[in-house]
């Protein structure tokens, strides 16, 4: 245990050059402003094109609260979505807000300073630090004049496919939106977690032979019966399992991992930085999501503490704004799975940002996150909310 202990702080010491914000900021030399950062932020409600169901609960909406910084002319943009599972609300993020005052920092570009001011207001609201700071990095971004793809050294066409979630429903419902899927997507992911596992996968195979992921969201309570499960799904062409078990059990899990023919990703059980070490030898690999880690800046440690262990990694999303996304999509790049449709499943997005090409989400080459807010006419019955 000693020496594992040993080994880990070595490569701790090795991935920590990997966790800071990019170098480009360290030349940055701000122009004389008097203008200070000024927050606001606008409620709004995205409407699901398909009702969504996994293990647990179903809905049709989902409420983000849209923020802004704006700061010498320039506008940066962000997004805290909140499913009601994790519980916070559009009152609880506005709270939050309400508590930051920004007038002390000049720089828009001191991310860790401005940042780590923003986590220490109070602890979890993790949705609503994360819309501080992807408006932030947006912000930062357009000073600088350059997306962050770029500025982390990343290819942005060196991406995993995104999947396309297929959420529990009727076998007539799952082959509906398997069909729409085909020609846009590359592999699909499946919610399980049920009694009807085998019926949904059986509906979907009678449609096509795209490789499928598969998340449980925590529904299977069994690891005989899960392993048992894991070994049908990859005689159905399954290539990965998201967090099969409840969070919690890590035990089981762990044990799970270690027979299981195919990669456990840790979703429920992952939320921060600081969770990483105590999934090593669990998982095998980790689920980043913005609004679960506070943003783009502890995404992106997360991510290279991860691979600096020796684990997989996958970008993950709610459902959520071309914002969000656009966000993730910036630091995604040699991952080894993906999840990033929130946007398209949505009837009412009020940006235009990364795009789905040949399956894959693309991030724009616009400065910062790559987004900006459109002015299209909804095919929805929901007000824009710029």
């Amino acid at each position: 245990m000693n020496q594992n202990r040993r080994d880990f702080l070595k490569t701790s010491a090795m991935a920590a050059a990997f966790l800071t914000v990019p170098p480009v900021f360290s030349q940055h030399k701000p122009k004389n402003s008097s203008s200070k950062m000024k927050l606001s932020w606008t409620p709004y409600d995205l409407e699901l094109r398909h009702t969504f169901t996994i293990s647990g609960f179903s809905r049709t909406t989902t409420p983000v609260v849209l923020t802004r910084i704006e700061y010498d002319g320039l506008t940066g943009y962000g997004e805290a979505s909140l499913p009601p599972y994790l519980g916070e609300t559009q009152a609880s993020v506005i709270e939050f807000l309400k508590k930051i005052d920004l007038s002390a920092f000049s720089d828009p570009t001191h991310l860790d300073e401005i940042l780590e001011y923003v986590d220490g207001i109070a602890i979890n609201n993790t949705a609503a630090k994360a819309s501080v700071d992807i408006a932030l990095h947006d912000l930062a971004g357009k000073i600088i004049g350059s997306p962050w793809y770029k500025m982390y050294g990343l290819d942005k066409t060196n991406v995993p496919d995104t999947t396309f979630t297929i959420g529990i429903d009727t076998d007539d419902v799952v082959r509906e939106k398997t069909r729409e899927a085909l020609g846009r997507f590359n592999i699909l992911k499946v919610k399980v977690g049920g009694p009807d596992d085998k019926r949904m996968i059986e509906a979907i195979r009678s449609v096509t032979a795209l490789p499928l992921a598969v998340d449980a969201n925590q529904g299977w309570k069994d690891r005989h019966q899960a392993l048992d499960m894991i070994h049908w799904l990859k005689e159905k062409g399954i290539v990965m399992v998201e967090q099969p078990m409840p969070k919690l059990d890590l035990d089981n899990i762990a044990r799970l991992t270690e027979e299981s023919p195919l990669p456990i990703f840790a979703d429920e059980s992952l939320q921060r930085l600081t969770d990483i070490e105590r999934l090593k030898g669990v998982f095998s690999g980790i689920n980043i999501k913005l609004m679960k880690c506070t943003g783009m800046r502890e995404a992106w440690k997360m991510r290279n503490l991860a691979e600096a262990l020796g684990m997989k990694v996958m970008m993950g999303c709610m459902t959520e704004t071309s914002c969000a996304i656009s966000a993730a999509s910036q630091l995604y790049a040699g991952m080894d799975f993906a999840d990033l449709d929130g946007a398209l499943l949505i009837a009412n997005d009020c940006f235009d940002g990364a795009q789905l090409q040949n399956g894959k989400m693309i991030a724009s080459d616009l400065p910062g996150i790559g987004v900006k807010p459109n002015q299209r006419s909804s095919d929805s019955n929901s007000t824009h909310p710029f």
